[in-house]
């Protein structure tokens, strides 16, 4: 089954079951004491319930498994009949024909399920590898900093699909947006650390990794980006691509093309115990530092009449920022953002290149 999408909802009402009590004195004289003959002991309700993982959504095509457990938890799948809006299948799979709600039922010799277990069965547009934006407020001055690093170093350990900013406030590797960035976004203690520009990652970092990879596990974008950077002398030339799924909805869309730096070293504050509990941990290496926003650092705004066929495309030309140790050790953050229901900006895809890539889309 093909990996789906997070975006579309999936929603699945158990159905309510039948309930009585039943005992040898219930006057059916066979002793099994569930009331009805079957020979299973207490099944007075069954309930019909998936059986395989959907937690990325289902879609057309998508083959569903169904199971059906008395109030006892036994599992009388192989006798019961499933049926799907009203007809009887063949076993407990099911293949998805088309988008709507599914109304799923079961019997089992006389007892039937008391209600409907909804199933949403969605367009199976294409999707893209989702890459996951990790936005890291951070200051060699800070004491608690390390703690992030080592998070993000056991991150990167489990996926490749990261995206990371190290956003230095008030120290020698900080940005020209920086101090506008703290501001916006309202940070108000250090290290700070952004998902998708929405969501914090909880603390201790280094504890809550699934909370970033689980992220990455549907490869269910609505939107791909694909990078070409290039450099001649001091000129920076980034064509920037995206490619939006069909169900993609325009709501103050923007793109986010950022310069990062790896490799710089400075001493680092730290009262933590991660990385031998040294202060300061001289000499310490810190990567992907924000060097400056080719866009303005909330996005230049996309509107859907700059998107042909599905398309879009951006090409920046820019000097290399002065900020820039070496050249060989930059690389390119690119996002595309979008408002949620708050009103508070959700990063739908994001993307890293270096100098000399050529990307495609990771379409799936």
């Amino acid at each position: 089954m093909k990996t789906k999408n997070l975006i579309h909802s999936l929603f699945i009402c158990l159905a309510f079951c039948f309930s009585s009590c039943s005992s040898d004195s219930d006057g059916d004289g066979n002793g099994n004491g569930n009331g009805n003959g079957n020979g299973t002991n207490d099944i007075t309700s069954i309930s019909v319930e998936i059986s395989n993982s959907v937690e990325c959504g289902i879609y057309v095509g998508d083959i569903i498994s169904f199971s059906v457990k008395g109030n006892n938890n036994t599992d009388v799948t192989n006798s019961a009949t499933i049926s799907v809006n009203g007809t009887a299948i063949s076993g407990n799979t099911y293949t998805t024909t088309e988008a709507g709600s599914l109304q799923v039922t079961a019997t089992y010799e006389d007892i039937s399920t008391s209600g409907n277990l909804n199933v949403n069965v969605a367009e199976d547009y294409a999707k893209f590898t989702k890459h996951v934006l990790i936005e890291d407020y951070t200051g060699t001055w800070c004491p608690f900093c390390p703690r992030v690093s080592y998070a993000i170093e056991l991150t990167k350990e489990q996926t490749d699909q990261l995206a990371i900013v190290a956003i230095h406030w008030d120290d020698e590797f900080s940005a020209p947006e920086s101090n506008s960035m703290v501001s916006t976004f309202n940070i108000s203690g250090f290290p700070t650390v952004k998902i998708d520009r929405n969501t914090d990652w909880a603390f201790p970092e280094p504890n809550n990794v699934d909370q970033v990879v689980d992220k990455t596990l549907c490869d269910n974008s609505p939107l791909g980006l694909a990078l070409a950077p290039t450099i001649n002398g001091n000129t920076m030339t980034i064509d920037v691509e995206a490619k939006f799924s069909e169900d993609f909805s325009f709501n103050n869309t923007r793109l986010v093309l950022m310069v990062v730096e790896d490799g710089l070293i400075a001493d680092q504050e730290n009262n933590q115990s991660y990385y031998g509990g040294q202060n300061p941990i001289p000499d310490f290496v810190h990567d992907h530092v924000l060097r400056a926003s080719l866009t303005d650092f909330t996005g230049d705004a996309i509107s859907a009449s700059e998107v042909t066929n599905g398309m879009y495309n951006r090409t920046f030309t820019a000097n290399l920022p002065s900020n820039v140790a070496d050249a060989s050790n930059v690389s390119f953050v690119a996002f595309i953002s979008n408002d949620d229901f708050t009103d508070s900006p959700v990063v739908i895809n994001a993307r890293v290149a270096h100098f000399g890539d050529d990307q495609s889309f990771e379409e799936n």
